[in-house]
């Protein structure tokens, strides 16, 4: 059986990283799949066979990276913290390191400078910046590289400069540049980080609502126990203002419950005992006792943020190429950059003149300076200018913005490339019950008399048949009266299949079930209805009407995929009436009834051959086969666990409008995915060849390296501002 895990990654930078991780996570043994996520820090793992936690953790500890047991939040502030502190450092050196080269530059003589360049521009490339160093010299000692070595061969450089120019040699020193590179570095990734810990606010929230501790009731009394050790059939009570912890059934209590955070639903909801709670909501008004049904990696919550990490950490098929070319990335670059400097050392006079009257616009480009030292220059500005990590954050940072706030709409995205084929939907299929309807029915029209309704709803409570319990429910809430009891014992109770109840009430015969001449409520059956009579002594005394309401929701969300220019379809296993009845209140003109499970497959592809990518959206067991066979598979988060994991995407509160949603955020996550790889595409198609022809300057070069990787995050980060115009 498949296992899945995942894993806290630690020293990535850029998208080579990643690719280093899940190759060296690919060659484990037993390993099915491995994806790595740069945005989230993770890398996920599907295992064909039970594998050892540390396993896993040296096959990455081999390559140079580290995996931690800390929680992932905890990880991030410690990196963000650790940032922050080597920028500040680096900035009060490097900016009167600035302020002295300017002066100098000018022409004022400052007492020292070669040794203050010298020894200030260490302090900041090995100590600030000790980090991307020991990044680089992980990579170097395991035969690849990342983002750090592009920064190690450009700040070294720069450093060494200096070192030669001191001893005596003809050169011109870029010490304070090399600090300069390391400053813009670390301001880039500190603000780099701040963005991507914002973006991932969603996930944050939902982890912040996994509650540590439970209050279990034992034969003792009261206990405060960790989360970990809370087991399934416990007792845990809940007061007033407390998480709920596990998911379970009231027992005992009333209160209202806050699950904004988890279903999207930011009405509170009143419960009572034999109500579900689910873990994570907020008890807001009343002490609740709970009886565990599942609990730690088992409760809804967690599953929830598995399923939202795992897409996250997910591939779209667009970032395939990118993965290619950031594969030869950092090789590539350093190649360039020896080459463009041999070029310009060898062929200096040549270059020079034919740059010159662009350079002389530009007050960063050196102007006097021997062959060496421009060489030099043209190298650092090349080795800089690249960024491998805009490529690296494109798909990511898109998908943890979408996904979260898929998450917040009570909507889990399962598998990412959804996200992808989304954008060419031509039509949705729809199962009827459970999905356009509640699957659940209810009473609508009843004309029994009072007396003769309490013997029913006492007849009626010995049966579990669906329609019996509608019923039921029904009589109790309708009028109190039904509650008066019965004096009478029923006897002889029987449930005859497929037809109805049998039971005798002192001396008379009672039937309810299905009617002896259905022509006489062609009323309400023309619409779909199912005709409970009852009959007592062969005589009808009334009826119950029953209907499976349809949702709120279902007409808009009808409305809504036809605005789109998506065609509703709705494949049914009922009957033809109500299929037909129900696909008029909402608006769906194509029907297929009277389908059955491998049937329903056969359509989907009927659709798929029309060319355009085909979405199921069902609840059943008799759907899993259609969510599988569909380009999406959409489930409803209170269907069959086999329609749910047979899906793409689960809707966990809500109904069919959700899919609007999902279309919605989709196409508004797969265009910043689009634009994020557009724009770090060109941006090293433009800006490499201007730093090989030395028209660009080291610092200016970091620090546009810097804002790409900035840009790519805040483009993502706009999702919700464009989801929410949408709408």
């Amino acid at each position: 059986m498949e296992q899945k895990k995942s894993l806290k990654i630690t020293g990535m930078t850029c998208a080579n990283c990643v690719r280093i991780v899940e190759k060296a996570l690919s060659k484990v043994d037993g390993v099915k799949f491995a994806a790595v996520n740069l945005a989230t820090n993770t890398a996920f793992v599907v295992l064909e066979k039970d594998i050892p936690y540390e396993i896993l953790q040296k096959a990455v500890e081999s390559v140079g990276y580290g995996v931690s047991n800390e929680p992932i939040e905890a990880i991030e502030e410690k990196r963000l913290k650790r940032i922050k502190k080597n920028t500040l450092v680096s900035l009060a050196i490097t900016i009167p390191l600035m302020v002295l080269m300017l002066l100098h530059m000018s022409g004022k003589q400052i007492p020292f400078f070669k040794e203050i360049e010298l020894i200030s521009s260490a302090v900041v490339i090995f100590y600030a910046g000790r980090e991307t160093i020991r990044g680089a010299a992980i990579a170097l000692l395991h035969k690849h590289s990342n983002m750090n070595t592009l920064i190690f061969f450009g700040a070294v450089t720069a450093w060494l400069t200096n070192v030669i120019s001191y001893f005596g040699l003809s050169i011109h020193p870029f010490g304070t540049i090399g600090a300069m590179i390391v400053s813009l570095h670390l301001v880039g990734r500190y603000i780099e980080s701040s963005l991507r810990d914002k973006a991932s606010k969603q996930v944050k929230e939902l982890l912040s609502l996994q509650s540590k501790e439970a209050r279990i009731i034992t034969d003792k009394g009261e206990l405060l126990v960790p989360i970990e050790i809370v087991k399934e059939g416990q007792l845990v009570l809940v007061k007033p203002g407390e998480r709920i912890p596990v998911d379970g059934i009231i027992i005992e209590g009333y209160s209202s419950v806050d699950e904004s955070m988890i279903t999207g639903e930011s009405i509170p909801i009143e419960k009572e005992i034999n109500d579900e709670v689910v873990g994570g909501s907020l008890n807001l008004t009343g002490a609740l006792k709970i009886k565990v049904t599942r609990a730690g990696e088992d409760t809804f919550l967690s599953k929830m943020i598995s399923l939202v990490q795992e897409a996250q950490g997910a591939k779209v098929p667009i970032q395939q190429l990118a993965d290619r070319i950031t594969n030869y990335f950092v090789p590539t670059i350093i190649s360039l950059a020896l080459l463009s400097a041999f070029l310009w050392y060898f062929n200096f006079d040549f270059l020079s003149n034919l740059t010159h009257t662009i350079r002389m616009m530009l007050p960063w480009s050196l102007h006097e300076v021997d062959k060496l030292s421009f060489s030099i220059f043209v190298f650092l500005t090349t080795v800089v200018i690249a960024c491998p990590c805009a490529l690296g954050l494109a798909t990511p940072m898109a998908l943890i913005v979408g996904t979260s706030l898929a998450a917040k709409k009570g909507l889990l995205i399962r598998n990412a490339e959804a996200i992808q084929t989304v954008r060419n939907v031509g039509y949705v299929l729809f199962d009827k019950t459970g999905t356009i309807t509640y699957g659940k029915p209810r009473v609508v029209v009843q004309n029994l008399p009072v007396d003769e309704s309490k013997k029913v709803k006492k007849i009626i409570q010995l049966s579990t048949h669906p329609l019996s319990k509608a019923i039921a429910e029904h009589l109790n809430t309708a009028d109190t009266s039904y509650t008066t009891d019965v004096p009478e014992t029923i006897e002889e109770f029987e449930e005859i299949h497929g037809k109805g109840l049998r039971a005798k009430i002192g001396a008379a015969e009672y039937f309810i079930g299905k009617p002896k001449d259905v022509t006489n409520y062609e009323e309400y059956t023309s619409k779909g209805m199912s005709i409970v009579e009852v009959r007592r002594n062969d005589i009808i005394m009334g009826f119950f009407a029953l209907e499976d309401t349809v949702r709120e929701d279902s007409k808009r969300a009808i409305e809504e995929l036809k605005s789109h220019g998506i065609i509703p379809v709705m494949v049914t296993g009922d009957n033809e009436k109500t299929a037909a009845h129900v696909a008029k209140i909402v608006g769906i003109e194509e029907i297929y009834a009277n389908v059955k499970p491998e049937e329903k497959m056969d359509i989907v592809r009927k659709y798929q051959a029309l060319g355009k990518k085909v979405v199921m959206v069902g609840d059943g067991i008799n759907d899993a086969a259609a969510l599988k066979a569909a380009d999406i598979g959409i489930a409803i988060g209170s269907g069959s666990d086999l329609a749910i994991d047979s899906a793409d995407i689960i809707i966990t509160k809500g109904g069919i409008s959700k899919v609007s949603d999902v279309i919605s955020i989709s196409k508004a996550t797969f265009n910043a995915i689009k634009t994020n790889l557009l724009f770090a595409f060109l941006y090293n198609v433009v800006a490499i060849p201007l730093a090989m022809m030395g028209l660009l300057h080291p610092a200016i070069a970091e620090g546009a390296m810097a804002m790409s990787s900035i840009t790519v995050i805040l483009n993502s980060m706009s999702i919700r501002k464009k989801f929410k115009s949408e709408n």
